[in-house]
This record gives C-alpha cells, structure tokens and sequence, in this order.
C-alpha cells in the first residue's frame, strides 16, 4: 500500500519546540503523582488496601470471595499506567533533546511499572472474554457466567454470584465439554491472576517503585534538557525548561520519524490477508504442538506499540493539556483512534486464542473438553482476522479531523 496520509488533527503549532515536549512531560508526571496520591487514599480507606494481606490494589479485579478493589482505586491504578505509558513513549521519541543517561534510565523503570500493573487486569479480562466466548458458542448455562472486572467489579458485592445466563438448544459435544474447559480455563487464568496481583502489591511496595515516583516527581518541577546549542553534552546548567535556557530544537523531525516508522511497519504488514474474511494459514500454529506465540501476531503488535508512540508524539506537538481528566485524544485524529482500537482487539483476541491452546494441551483432558477448546481457539483466531479486517479499513481511510 501506499504511504498514509497524514494523521494529526491539525499543522503543528510553529514553537514545537523543546518547551512544548518539557510541558507534556511535566502534564503528564503531574497525572502519575495525582492518580499515585488517588491510590493511595482509595487503599487507605477501602476494604482493598495494599496493607492488608490479598488485598486488591486496583491492579485488577477482585477474585471471587474476596472484597472488590474500590472504583477509585481501579481508576487510579488505569490512570498511573496511562501516564507511565506516555512519559515512556515520549522519552523514547524525544530521546535525542534529553539527557541521555536520565531517559535511559527512567524508560525501562517506566515500562516495567506499567506492564506489572497491566497483568491483573489483562488475566481478568481474557478469562471474561474466552467464558462469553464459551457461552456463545456453546449456549450452555452448566458453568458460571464470568464476573465483571475493571470498573464494573467495584459495583458487584463480594459473595454475590454472577447472573445466570439463559440456556439455549443443545448444541451437541460443544456443550458437553464447554463446562470442563470453562473450569480448566478458569482454574489456570485466575492462579496466573493471582500472581499477577501478588507481584502488583509487591512492585507498589518496593523500593523500586518508589525510586519511579521520586523521578517522576521531580520531572514535575524540572525537565532535563539537554543544553541549548549542545545537543550531546548533558543538560544546561541552572536552565529553567520552560524559561529562556531552554533549548529551542524542534520537535517535528522526531515525530515526523516516529510516524515513518510506523507507516513503514503498516507496509510491512500482510493487508491484502487481512481484508479476506479467514485465513486458513493463522489455524496451523495455533493447533501445532508448538508454544511459542502466533508467528503472524508479532508485526501486528509491533504495529500497534509504534501507533501508540506516533499518538504521544502527535500529543507532545499539539502541547495537550490533561487537565483533571489526563485526556489527550482530543488531539488526535480519529483515525488512529479507531486503529488503535482495532489493534488492542486483536492483541486481546491474539491473547485469548493462545490460552486457548496452552488450556487444550493440558495432559489427560476429556476428548469433548479439548474439543470444546480447540472451537474456542479457532473463534478467537476468527476474532484476530476481524480485527485485522477492521485495522486495515480504517487505515487506509481519509482522516478526519477534530475541530
């Protein structure tokens, strides 16, 4: 396909300089420490607190018999992995106006707190998205219908069971293994959850993190730099980054970069395969032996980290201002929104079919139970072409612009 058009909601503003990318930086640090400071508060005072042992954090969603997170305390924890996730993209993009050894060491420290805090909630949502799987296909009420998870989890009493959904027409050997391989699923995704919140609780209480919030504190008051006119010799001394030692270099070579890269991985990718409502080829790895991840899926998630970056750095440049709210869509063109859309379903439906698989080759399952979950895969896969389909329809549409 042909280089896309250009997706930002409007011309650059002409002082997209160095003094725009230290406001972002510092909107976006001022975010992290007010939804850290709304964590805290909703773990003090509700049932869910990081003091007290299985507590949930607002990682994820409460296991069943247990307490829900407050809704506060779930906000507060999406919102701290929001705003990790742009200081991140936005130190790699910008890189070069940094100070090489701070961005160097704040990036991977960032990305580690953002993915710990990210695996509860993604555990729960991919065991809720494979038992409404199980109960579409299958129409069988013989399991329960998943929880809620998220925002949802927090209005739900502890000890309440889910609703019942009604059943439908017999579906045949479906049916018969879809109860089994819900309870396999279910078994094997809430220990991994389990862990996931263990490993969140201890990441919020070590020492590491609270190195993460000091730094980030301090870029709240003060972005380094680098000096002006000395783009490799560290940052100026004693110069304010908003003040007149800033550094005027121009922030538009590295967005314009970090779009290049992204246009040129969408080349890359297969769309010619993703507009054919099924690809045979995406079932073979799947139901091989083999563990590993999906060979296709990687250049579709490689596409979809690169989004992300290309909308921070469009974000920076339009000088987005978060407010109370940390939303900074607005200045984004629509179209990347709906793609990236389009690629988080399918890194979820991606997510899904592989424990789909890893389920099915647990050892002396039932014949019908591995049946029910090689279905469950393919609809999956199915799911991942869909959002494929979608990505590369809303791709190659003209932008549209915000006002």
């Amino acid at each position: 396909m042909g280089t896309a058009p250009a997706v930002v909601a409007g011309d650059p503003p002409p002082d997209a300089d160095a003094g725009a990318l230290a406001g972002y930086l510092r909107a976006q640090a001022t975010e992290f420490l007010r939804a850290l400071r709304r964590h805290r508060e909703s773990g003090a005072s509700g049932a869910s607190g990081a003091a007290a042992p299985g507590g949930g954090t607002g990682a994820g969603a409460s296991a069943p018999g247990r307490a829900a997170p407050p809704a506060d305390d779930v906000d507060a924890v999406r919102a701290l992995r929001r705003a990790a996730r742009r200081i991140s993209g936005t130190l790699h993009t910008f890189q070069p106006l940094l100070d090489a050894s701070w961005a160097e060491e704040m990036r991977p420290e960032l990305a580690w707190l953002s993915g710990t805090l990210a695996l509860e909630h993604a555990y729960a949502s991919r065991l809720e998205r494979l038992l409404q799987a199980l109960h579409r296909l299958s129409g069988s009420a013989a399991f329960p219908a998943p929880r809620p998870v998220g925002r949802a989890a927090a209005t739900v009493p502890a000890g309440v069971p889910a609703p019942a959904r009604p059943a439908s027409p017999d579906r045949g050997s479906l049916t018969v293994g879809a109860a089994k391989a819900g309870a396999l699923l279910d078994r094997q995704l809430t220990l991994a959850r389990t862990r996931a919140h263990s490993t969140a609780l201890q990441a919020l209480g070590s020492s590491r993190f609270h190195a993460v919030a000091d730094k980030v504190a301090l870029l709240a008051s003060e972005v380094p730099l680098r000096a002006t006119g000395r783009p490799d010799r560290g940052p100026a001394p004693a110069a304010s980054a908003s003040g007149p030692g800033t550094a005027p270099f121009d922030l538009r070579p590295l967005a314009a970069a970090a779009e290049e890269r992204l246009t040129d991985a969408v080349t890359a990718l297969p769309l010619v395969a993703a507009g054919s409502p099924y690809n045979a080829q995406a079932l073979v790895h799947g139901l091989s032996p083999d563990p590993a991840p999906h060979p296709q899926d990687a250049p579709w998630h490689q596409v979809r980290l690169l989004l992300r970056l290309h909308r921070y750095a469009l974000e920076a440049l339009a000088g987005a201002d978060t407010g109370d709210t940390g939303d900074t869509e607005a200045a984004v063109d629509v179209r990347l929104l709906a793609a990236g859309e389009a690629l988080d379903r399918h890194r979820d439906a991606s997510e899904a079919a592989a424990a789909a698989a890893q389920a099915a080759r647990t050892p002396r399952i039932a014949p019908a139970t591995a049946y029910a979950l090689g279905v469950l895969h393919a609809d999956q896969r199915h799911e991942v072409e869909a959002a494929r389909y979608a990505f590369q329809h809303s791709w190659r549409m003209e932008p549209i612009r915000l006002p």
